[in-house]
């Protein structure tokens, strides 16, 4: 019983892998007979590697211990082999991601298919892998072609009639099937009363007649919009010019992308302005509110407060008791002109004799011994400098 092998897209319509007939046909020589069992899978593309495709002994009606002892393997004609056979599970999986795109182009229905192979005795048992196209692919637009440097406007005489013809917007869908077909919309335009857009189409045409009121700078975005689950969709924008001749919009379509990039980058920049004069406002009144509290506590744990009040002696004093505790001695140096017998400042005597003492028997107070004669009224007192 001869095999008729399988069909691959890249085989060409109509063909056969040789590769795997010449194997086929080698080994229905050999063994002189061969036991065949045909399935048939159908699986979504883009599917995770490890995936299930089928239960390939329960399928074939097969025990594991015979897929282990046969040594069951896949034949196939190509160099990517995109299935894998589990013998001790009995199960088909996805080795590699398949992109029916890719794999098959634009033809449809697309599948691939392969053998598995047992030995003593031999059998040999086709399998079909149908891939079932995903909408994974966005409409691609063709024209009008978007370009970033220059712009190309569509003209329109203000003598157009009601229906007139302005531009066809094409498009593309690599998808098959339903996911391919298409749809266009008028999403914004600078006067929707005056253009509308074909939905099958793409056309786009005038709505009624164009009057010298309307606007020389007409600006339509259309939608291309597929019909897959979720669907996808494109944008392209269209710039049309209402005028009899061209060097009469030259002038008003000059800086026209430039209007608008100015427009979008003012918008963005107000907003980050506002959000970051938010942003600092908010941040200093937190900052005034927690500043706020803390004196607000510390106020209150110094009023509460029980700690005694311990006294404080500034350094440079002398210790005239030799406890100690003031060891260091604080000398005055005075200075004075001429004329400053005639001040009524009194100042200390530099050296020794005015110090601070402590009283040993009265806690917490101190003696002070001073001079009551001023060192301005001696004549014959020595100025230290």
């Amino acid at each position: 019983m001869a095999s008729k092998g399988y069909y691959h897209p890249k085989c060409g319509s109509g063909r056969y892998c040789c590769g795997l007939l010449w194997q086929v046909i080698i080994i229905i020589l050999y063994f002189g007979h061969i036991a065949e069992g045909q399935i048939r899978y159908s699986i979504p593309e883009e599917m995770k590697k490890g995936s299930l495709i089928g239960n390939v002994a329960q399928d074939l009606g097969i025990d594991l211990k015979r897929l282990r002892a046969g040594r069951a393997r896949i034949v196939t004609g190509e160099n990517i082999q995109y299935t894998e056979l589990k013998t001790d599970k009995g199960i088909l999986v996805v080795s590699e991601r398949i992109d029916r795109e890719q794999l098959c182009g634009s033809v449809t229905p697309c599948s691939f298919s392969f053998e598995i192979i047992l030995e003593n005795p031999m059998e040999l048992h086709p399998v079909n892998i149908f891939i079932q196209d995903q909408n994974d692919n966005a409409p691609q637009v063709l024209y009008p072609v978007q370009t970033g440097g220059s712009l190309v406007a569509e003209m329109v005489p203000r003598s157009a009639d009601v229906g007139y013809l302005v531009t066809k917007v094409v498009a593309v869908d690599v998808d098959s099937g339903q996911n391919a077909w298409l749809s266009y919309k008028l999403q914004k335009a600078t006067d929707r009363a005056l253009f509308e857009v074909g939905l099958q189409n793409g056309e786009i045409r005038t709505v009624r007649q164009v009057t010298d009121k309307d606007a020389v700078k007409q600006r339509l975005t259309v939608v291309v919009e597929d019909n897959g689950q979720p669907s996808r969709s494109a944008t392209v924008n269209v710039n049309v010019a209402v005028a009899d001749s061209f060097p009469e919009v030259l002038s008003d379509f000059t800086d026209f992308t430039h209007d608008k990039d100015y427009n979008d980058n003012l918008t963005f920049y107000l907003v980050l302005a506002l959000a970051v004069v938010s942003f600092l406002f908010i941040t200093c009144l937190v900052v005034i509110i927690s500043v706020k509290i803390y004196r607000w506590r510390q106020s209150r744990i110094l009023y509460h407060s029980n700690l005694p009040v311990i006294p404080y002696y500034p350094p440079r004093y002398a210790d005239t008791l030799g406890t100690g505790t003031l060891q260091h001695v604080y000398n005055y140096e005075v200075c004075r002109t001429t004329d400053s017998r005639k001040s009524d400042c009194k100042f200390a005597r530099p050296g020794s004799q005015n110090v601070l003492i402590m009283d040993p028997n009265l806690t917490g107070t101190m003696q002070r011994i001073q001079s009551d004669n001023c060192i301005l009224d001696e004549p014959d007192s020595p100025l230290e400098v």
